[in-house]
């Protein structure tokens, strides 16, 4: 048992520091904002239509969702987006920035803010 532990104290440790590594290497840093690729693919326009929805129930408004323009994905308990969306308000095309955590193995989403821009 007591070699189990030693071995375990020792690889923790290296273990650790090859994630860091290989992490900032790539770019990709646990928690950091990373450039969403390809914001025509379908899940990141779908949850920019879930900001819309979401914002226009709180806000008793009726904004038309359009399209996502560019977002960012984070790393946390599930994932942060903070997409640029297009959205019309009575006709007229104005650009938002919206925050949704996503936690999909739970099916959870929620709208954390939501700002014209």
């Amino acid at each position: 048992m007591k070699k189990i532990q030693s071995l375990l104290l020792f690889l923790f440790p290296l273990l650790l520091s090859f994630f860091l590594f290989d992490n900032v290497v790539s770019g990709a840093l646990l928690g950091g904002w990373q450039p969403i690729q390809d914001v025509n693919d379908s899940h990141v326009q779908e949850i920019g239509q879930f900001a819309v929805t979401e914002y226009n129930k709180n806000a008793k408004t009726n904004l038309q969702f359009q399209k996502v323009v560019r977002g960012e994905s984070q790393v946390v308990a599930g994932f942060n987006y903070r997409l640029i969306l297009e959205a019309t308000n009575k006709g007229v095309a104005n650009n938002y920035e919206a925050v949704v955590w996503e936690q999909s193995w739970t099916n959870s989403r929620n709208l954390t803010s939501f700002r014209h821009v």
